[in-house]
């Protein structure tokens, strides 16, 4: 008889990419798969704080709480302080490693060690597939060796997918080059550590953005994998009519699965193409726009709130939407079938 299979989860130490693989790995664990999660200390007490009572599944779920050996005033996500730390707590039986692809080395790790590894994917599928274009991108002059464009073309890496606007990358950081090139190199590195995985795990849903995840190879979407505090059941009450939202991936997927429309107000990273999708593919939200002083002021606020209120094409096609999250993950629904896709591929590797 093969041995039970069992599950090492390891997260990025930030609130929001703990988790979406908290409920990864509770879901993980409700199929008879043994699972031990390994969190900092200091996360870990954020979590319980945050959530007083257990969660429905967690008692399925090892919980491994290690320090991360950083002092308290130095900067958490400073994580490559942790990294020995967590390699002593990976027991020797385990037969496969999920890390969030932030955590790139426990892939390595995982593939020096013959165990099979999955790479978790917190941001949208259209961001992981323009990573898999950088580098034609600098071939082709159309970007620089520090991701800068060349001109202020709209990049578009398929006729199906939203083109990328100037500063609107996903390691764009205006007025902080240092800051750019280090997400920039991160970016990159993307590529080398998911081509090593045997499966690519993507919080989303395929219907959202099939052309972005077709250009991942092995990507899975597997649905509405978020869990974090309160939020849900607010955006789920009869009361919510919008959800002004900093537009972060974890938020983009809780607002659209609960119908609620959005005001968005993005600052980094990716969330300038995730306020792309909400206002300009799917239509379910409008955007709060600076003013000349980069100051979203209250005349703004206010005129947008009541332009959305009223706008009842947005509600039905957040309501639309809605739908659609909802039927991906039932039984015969593509985040549904990829997920029972790799939970038995997990169990017979």
């Amino acid at each position: 008889m093969s041995k039970q299979p069992h599950v090492l989860v390891i997260p990025y130490p930030a609130q929001g990419h703990v988790a979406p693989l908290l409920k990864l790995a509770t879901k993980i664990a409700e199929h008879g798969i043994k699972v031990t999660f390994v969190n900092t200390e200091f996360i870990e007490a954020k979590v319980m704080a945050s959530i007083p009572e257990k969660a429905e599944g967690w008692s399925l779920i090892k919980f491994v709480s290690i320090s991360d050996g950083i002092e308290r005033d130095d900067d958490r996500k400073d994580f490559d302080k942790t990294r020995n730390t967590m390699l002593r707590v990976m027991p020797e039986q385990i037969t496969c490693v999920i890390a969030d692809i932030s955590v790139r080395w426990a892939l390595e790790v995982a593939q020096n060690l013959g165990v099979s590894r999955a790479a978790f994917i917190p941001y949208g599928p259209a961001n992981l597939a323009l990573s898999f274009h950088v580098t034609k991108m600098i071939e082709d002059g159309i970007l620089d060796s520090n991701g800068n464009p060349m001109n202020d073309w709209l990049i578009s890496i398929s006729e199906g997918t939203l083109p990328w606007k100037r500063n609107e990358f996903c390691w764009s950081c205006r007025g902080n080059e240092k800051m750019q090139k280090i997400l920039f190199e991160s970016i990159c590195a993307v590529v080398q550590f998911v081509n090593i995985s045997n499966w690519v795990l993507s919080n989303s849903f395929y219907e959202l953005d099939p052309s972005s995840c077709d250009l991942v190879p092995n990507i899975l979407p597997i649905g509405k994998i978020v869990e974090w505090a309160a939020q849900e059941k607010v955006l789920a009450h009869p009361s919510v009519t919008c959800f002004v939202s900093h537009c972060g991936w974890n938020s983009t997927l809780e607002g659209l699965s609960m119908g609620v429309p959005f005001l968005c107000w993005p600052y980094f990273v990716d969330q300038y193409q995730n306020r792309n999708f909400i206002c300009e593919a799917w239509k379910i939200g409008l955007n709060l726009c600076p003013d000349r002083n980069g100051i979203v002021t209250r005349h703004e606020i206010q005129t947008k709130v009541t332009k959305l209120l009223s706008d009842e094409g947005i509600k039905r096609n957040a309501l639309k939407l809605k739908g659609t999250a909802i039927n991906s993950l039932v039984e015969g629904g593509s985040s549904f079938e990829n997920f029972e896709r790799f939970i038995v591929e997990m169990k017979s590797s």
